[in-house]
Parts: structure tokens; sequence; C-alpha cells
């Protein structure tokens, strides 16, 4: 490519408290009955005042520490003016010029390389509503406003889509690790919109940037990207001039589309908001704050591999999100075998979340559960096939591993003497097989230990099986060469 893309991101993450940002209306808000959740605060009615809520404040420096920002001392709201339906008031109570959180760095992984994505500001501001679009009209939802947001804007250091998915997706990690948030697109928990512009390789001066908004998922900010990265290119290699314009993402034409002219900050006259004092951060509040936060995801990666000997794509799954991760290490304080029980958690736990679409936090196996089951494995009370059943089972009802063994008579069959006699029966029901190990077919010996597998219905200590067989055919055969 002839042009180096140069993006910016802002993303607005819907913070986990239980109530407004300014009121005491229920934050959560997804999927109730439209204009059930307002008060006259979030209405903007004359005559009301707003309150600051503390724990957005608290959660927006949590993930302000987390990002490796400076948190300021001195922070106030400003009023951002513009004039749309679903801003009820006029305006918004945002946060400009002296935000709570400021220079800092977020480290993303692409390709096997590590970058540095610097982080210009986090502050803190309220909701909007919702316009709903129904026919040649449209319907305003004002649950939504006032809801807490919090906005992570970052600088230009991101030169292609592959590298603004990995951020997004580490941030939303992070904000996911420290409960601050549930990062959830879908819902609208979690927002992205990025700035985008080209400028000719080995240059500095950048380019017109263009903002494009609609961004509701991941691919969606992926696709919108190499979009827009492709239209621009096109536009400069015909001789055309990029415009500061605001773009949508439209879903179904898989294309970016023109929305509106591109606003300045002038154009919202900003000024301090006369009903909210200023926020004095006490470096004391800070550094407590600071020592509750959890162990964040590349910390906790790094400690798997050394605390546990995983492997690279092991520790990676299991710290991917912190429910896994705390499961595991619960698991992992029953049964202390780190490397097995990460076999058993990312490989038959993970198949039953992706087939049943759950998550881990409604599984029916509790972390202690789940060591019961391997220890059983271990001791030999049952084998590793009985035990996949035995893990099925516990899915789905959540009853104990041990309950389910003893119900069913699915105990292992480790005594010799009668492991012997199924041997027995087996290799004489079986001559010609027998004849074939004889005669240098090895491994005919795999489809004989399946008999004996059969005959008990699985429940053969598979090791003994092996070494019984294993034993008698070899004396077979020694008594074959001895006899010619």
């Amino acid at each position: 490519m002839r042009y180096e893309p140069i993006v910016g991101m802002e993303v607005h993450v819907q913070l986990l408290t239980k109530s407004k940002m300014f009121c005491c209306c229920q934050a959560d808000v997804f999927g109730a009955e439209p204009n059930t959740l307002v008060c006259p605060v979030c209405l903007g009615m004359p005559g009301v005042l707003p309150v600051i809520n503390r724990k957005a404040v608290e959660y927006t420096i949590m993930a302000g520490l987390a990002l490796n920002c400076q948190i300021a001392e001195f922070s106030r709201f400003a009023r951002k003016n513009y004039s749309y339906p679903d801003l009820v008031k006029g305006y918004q109570i945002s946060q400009y010029e002296l935000p709570l959180c400021h220079d800092g760095w977020l480290e993303i992984e692409v390709d096997g390389t590590s970058k540095r994505i610097r982080i210009e500001r986090v502050h803190l501001e309220e909701d909007t509503g919702k316009l709903i679009h129904v026919g040649e009209y449209s319907l305003v939802d004002y649950n939504r406003s006032g809801v807490p947001l919090m906005e992570i804007v970052s600088r230009p250091d991101i030169k292609s889509a592959a590298e603004a998915y990995a951020y997004l997706t580490k941030l939303r990690q992070i904000m996911r690790y420290l409960g601050v948030s549930s990062g959830d697109m879908e819902k609208g928990a979690m927002r992205c919109e990025v700035n985008v512009s080209l400028r000719p390789v080995g240059t500095e001066k950048l380019g017109t940037k263009v903002e494009v908004k609609n961004l509701n998922s991941f691919r969606s900010v992926k696709m919108a990207l190499a979009y827009e990265i492709q239209r621009q290119a096109e536009t400069l290699d015909k001789g055309g001039t990029i415009e500061q314009v605001t773009m949508g993402w439209d879903e179904e034409r898989q294309r970016t589309v023109v929305q509106r002219s591109k606003e300045f900050a002038h154009d919202y006259r900003y000024f301090p908001e006369p009903d909210l004092p200023p926020l004095e951060i006490s470096r004391e509040w800070v550094e407590e704050i600071r020592a509750r936060l959890p162990e964040l995801p590349a910390a906790k990666r790094d400690r798997f591999m050394t605390q546990y000997g995983l492997s690279a794509y092991d520790e990676r799954v299991l710290a991917t999100d912190r429910a896994v991760a705390d499961y595991y290490e619960a698991c992992v304080v029953a049964y202390p075998d780190g490397k097995k029980v990460a076999n058993w958690v990312t490989g038959e736990l993970f198949r039953f979340l992706k087939e049943t679409n759950t998550t881990i936090e409604s599984v029916k196996i509790t972390p202690t559960a789940l060591a019961e089951l391997l220890t059983l494995i271990e001791r030999g009370a049952i084998n590793i096939n009985t035990g996949k059943a035995v893990f099925a089972e516990m899915l789905r009802t959540g009853r104990a591993a041990g309950e389910i063994v003893a119900e069913r008579g699915l105990a292992q069959i480790s005594d010799t003497e009668k492991l012997e006699r199924i041997v027995d029966e087996v290799l004489a029901a079986n001559p010609a097989q027998v004849q074939q190990y004889l005669d240098g077919k090895e491994t005919i010996i795999r489809w004989l230990v399946g008999q004996v597998m059969k005959a008990t219905r699985g429940k053969a200590n598979p090791k003994l099986v092996n070494r019984l067989l294993d034993e008698k055919l070899q004396a077979l055969r020694q008594l074959r060469e001895g006899g010619q």
C-alpha cells in the first residue's frame, strides 16, 4: 500500500453501577419497557439538580490505573451543547478540559509482535436516550438517558484493522476483569467510534480524518476500518480529496455511508457545568483503589505459565476471561495438577460451553466437584472414558461424581483375576486375530483391547488389560516358537 492508515479510537463503556450518573434511577435499562426507568433529573425537568455518582468515579479511576494513566487531582464536568431528539436537556454532562485520567497506554499483540497504544484520556459522562425508527416516524426511549458512560480516547497510534481489533478486545477484557462493565457490545454496553485517515508512506503530516460510527461488534470495527481505508485510498489514487465527515457503518451493505459533516469542539460550546462541584481526588483514595485492583490478564497469563507449567495456548485461553481463570484456579487448589485440570477445562468443559452456548458462571459443576472427578480417575476408581461420561452427567444434573459412579455401577474393574478370566475368554473367542498377532501383526492388540473393554462395558482398567493381553500373547508366541 502506498498509504499508511492512522487510526484513533473512542470507546464508550457503560459502567456497572446500580444507579445512573446523576440520579438514583436504575442504571441497568437493557430490555426494560420504554421510558419506565426515568425521573425528573434524567428527563431534564426544570429546577432539578444532578448529584455525582461516587461509584462511577471510582470505576473510572480503576480503569485509568489499569490503563497506566495519570489520575488527575482536580477534575470537573462540562456541558456539551447540541440539539438532537435523544438529548432531552439540550446538552450532555461530560468532561472536556479536565478529565479524570490522562496519558496512559495499553499493550497489544498482533501476529506475535507487541505494540503500545497510547491513551489520551479517560473521562466520565452521561448517556443519551435512544431513537427507535418506525416507518416514517421515530420514537424516543429515555431509559438510557443519564446512564454512566466512561469514554476512553486513544492517540492515533493504530495502523491497521487488525490492530484496532486487538486494541478493542484487550480493552474489553480489562474492563471485564475489573468488573466495571460487561463489555457486551450487542447490548450497547460498549460502543466504538474510529477516526481514520491516510497519509503517503514515509511522510509525517496527518491526512484528513473521517469518523466512523454505528460499530456494534468487533467484526463491524474490523470490516468498517478495512472498507474505509480502501475507500480513502481509491479516492486519493483518483486525485480526489478526503472530506472531514462523520460516516456510519451500514451492516447490510457492508460499507460506510456519509451521515453528516464533522463537528469540532467549538461547535459544542463547552463550558463548566454550573450545577456540579469540581472533583478533588485525594492521593490516598487513588492508592487505596490501586491496592485492590485485581490481577490483570497479562500478569495472570505470565503467572499461569510459570506456576502451573501451562503452554502458551493454555494460559491464553484460560486467562482470557476472569471467570474462567478463577474457576480453573479454584479447581487447581482442590486438585493440584495444573496441566491435567487445564486439559479438562479447555477440552470437555469448553466443548460443553460451545455446544450449549452458555457461560462458565452457569455451569452446574463446581471446581471442587471437577476436582473430585479427576481424583477418582487418578485413583483408578474409573477410567478416562467413564470419567467423560460421568462428567457429561454432572454437567446435566449437577450431581457429584462419586454419587453417579456408585448409582450406575461405573467403578473401574481393576481385579486382576477377574480381568484375566475375561481376557482368556476374548482370546479363545477370536483365534483368527490371535493368529494375526503371532504372525507379526502386533497392532491387532488394540482391537483385542477393544473387545475386552466391550465385554466389561468400558469399565476395565485399560492399562491392566493391555498388560494382561501382552503377557498372554507373548506366552503363546514363545510356546509356538518352542514347538518349532
